[in-house]
């Protein structure tokens, strides 16, 4: 049964060309991992300090098999927690007035 990983990631103080050069092959990964359903969300602090993010996998072990194929892993510390649950909107019908 899958469960839900909440992970944090701290970033370098700086960016380097490299990192820079490294983020839009992030977010295609990121694009992939929602649509395969196994990232639930991913959110950066405004001091671009922090990355949040929540996984569905297996175990913890899954979840680090999944931030290795990150184009900037080698450049984020993950800290790993197994939640006990994790709620959003995301099941709530939204309506529109038009």
């Amino acid at each position: 049964m899958k469960k839900q990983y909440m992970v944090e990631f701290e970033l370098p103080e700086e960016f380097s060309k490299e990192f820079i050069s490294l983020i839009p092959a992030q977010k295609e990964k990121v694009s992939q991992y929602f649509n395969k359903g196994c990232l639930k969300s991913y959110a950066l602090a405004n001091d671009r300090s922090v990355l949040w993010a929540v996984f569905l996998g297996e175990s913890e072990f899954e979840v680090l098999e999944l931030i290795a194929e990150f184009p900037l892993a080698q450049y984020m510390t993950p800290f790993i927690s197994e939640l006990m649950f994790h709620n959003n909107d995301s099941h709530v019908m939204h309506f529109s007035l038009n």
